[in-house]
């Protein structure tokens, strides 16, 4: 019912920023939030960031003051900002669209909550 499709992902060094986009396809009226995880070696995924369609974003306390996350709802796009990263924000990063069930349409249709992408891979070199 939603696609997600990860970009902006590869090699940086210590210091240096990245953009990270997903475009969210299928029904993408049905989105409510959308959001930024991540998954290092032999670790949990994490979340990074989320942000709603109406704008309301969350920060984990990790990346507060350093990452941004911004959504266009016109191109069914979310993107995550990282500044200033450092080797231990080597990850995968993973995008999540969560479904919302307000709508009538949207309630009787539902087949999962959420949604995830491929992942893209984010190495900071030290």
């Amino acid at each position: 019912q939603v696609q997600l499709v990860e970009s902006g992902g590869g090699l940086v060094q210590a210091g240096g920023s990245l953009r990270l986009s997903c475009a969210a396809s299928g029904a993408t009226r049905c989105i409510s939030a959308m959001g930024w995880y991540r998954q290092a070696p032999g670790k949990e995924r994490e979340l990074v960031a989320t942000i709603t369609v109406g704008g309301d974003t969350y920060y984990a306390d990790s990346v507060k003051g350093q990452s941004t996350i911004s959504i266009d709802n016109a191109k069914n796009t979310v993107y995550l900002q990282m500044n200033s990263l450092k080797p231990e924000d080597t990850a995968v990063y993973y995008c999540n669209a969560r479904w919302g069930t307000v709508q009538f349409m949207c309630r009787m249709t539902r087949k999962e909550y959420d949604y995830w992408g491929q992942g893209t891979q984010v190495t900071v070199s030290s």
